[in-house]
This record gives structure tokens, sequence and C-alpha cells, in this order.
């Protein structure tokens, strides 16, 4: 049984957590549903009466994972509040965070190929955890001059890609790629050279 914990009256739960203990420990296509449901004490049976086939399980997991990365990414922006900088700042922070303790749900949302518009449950969890990332960047944008303003959408693409780099180069303790810092300065960093260019904070600061 796994580290998790089940709880075999919701079985489409204890699948997903399966799931997520397998993915971890062998990738999102290291796995069979017949695993998922040996881990969960199940028959393979079972699990198709709750899921089609992995991509289902993964894209349940994926959708779960948003949730939670929905939830750590607007709790770190009000926490920065009123300050847009600091709400800027925090959510890119929390990205990496999220990405240390979800590793499991990181690895669905990110890394499984599954898309986001599997299904529109999906494609609405994984948009609100967009959408606080883009508020974040529009917040600070408006300290920008129009004519030098970039798009929020392209702002916040750029944090994101920053953060997503660091994570997979970085945070993930893979073979060959440690680096001489921290991922969090690493991130912190980066950051602030992006917004240094930006005119956003002083070039001393």
């Amino acid at each position: 049984m796994g580290k998790r914990g089940y709880h075999h009256g919701n079985l489409r739960q204890a699948l997903v957590e399966a799931a997520l203990d397998l993915i971890e420990e062998k990738g999102p296509t290291g796995f069979t549903l017949s695993e998922a449901a040996k881990l969960a004490g199940v028959t393979p049976a079972a699990v198709y009466r709750h899921f089609a086939g992995r991509d289902d399980l993964i894209a349940e997991a994926a959708r779960q994972g948003y949730e939670i990365f929905a939830d750590v990414m607007q709790f770190a922006y009000d926490r920065g509040q009123p300050s847009a900088l600091a709400s800027f700042e925090a959510t890119g922070r929390a990205y990496l965070a999220f990405a240390r303790k979800y590793p499991g749900h990181y690895i669905a949302m990110f890394e499984s190929g599954i898309s986001v518009n599997r299904t529109p449950e999906l494609a609405a969890v994984a948009g609100r955890a967009r959408a606080v990332l883009e508020r974040a960047a529009e917040a600070l944008s408006q300290h920008i001059p129009p004519e030098k303003r970039p798009p929020p959408s392209m702002f916040s693409a750029h944090v994101w890609a920053l953060s997503h780099g660091v994570v997979e180069l970085f945070a993930r303790n893979s073979p060959g790629t440690q680096s001489p810092f921290p991922p969090e300065d690493l991130l912190e960093s980066g950051i602030g050279i992006y917004l240094r260019g930006l005119g956003l904070i002083p070039p001393d600061g």
C-alpha cells in the first residue's frame, strides 16, 4: 500500500493517490492501471468503473494538482498585497514551492503529455491558475509606461517559463544538472533581472 493511506469508501480517490505515488516513482508512462489497482488494493476491473484508461487517471491527478496549484498561487498573491511587486514575486516563488511539495501532481500537470483541454474541468482550473499570475503581472505592469508595457499574458508567460525552467533543471535533482546556487536564488535573481530590464525595480535594487 502506498504511503498516502487510502480510504476505500472513496475508491476513485484511492486510485488517484496510488497513481500519484507511481508517477513519482516511475514517471507518468512507467506504470499500468493494473499497478495502480494493486497499490490501491483493488482488482483491475474495479478501476474501469471510474477511469477509461491510464490517461484519464492521470488527467484527474492533474486536475486535482491544478486545484491545489491555483489555491497556492492565489494565497501567495494575496500575501503580497497591497504591493504589486511583492505579489508578483510571491507567485514565482509559489511555483517552485508547489513543484517541491507536490511532485506527483506537478508531473501529471506538466510532464505527462495530458492536454489541459482534455476535459472542461481540467481546462477551467488550469485557466484559474494562469489567471492569478496574469493578474499579478497586469497590476505590476501598470507601473510601466504604456508604450513600453508588454501584454500581461506575455509578462506572466515569461515568468512562468523562467519558474518552470528552474524547476525542471535545478529543483528536481536530475542527474548532471546540479546548480552551484539554490533554485530559490536562481529564480529570485532571474526575476529581478527581468524586472530591472522593464524598469520596475531600480538598477541597484
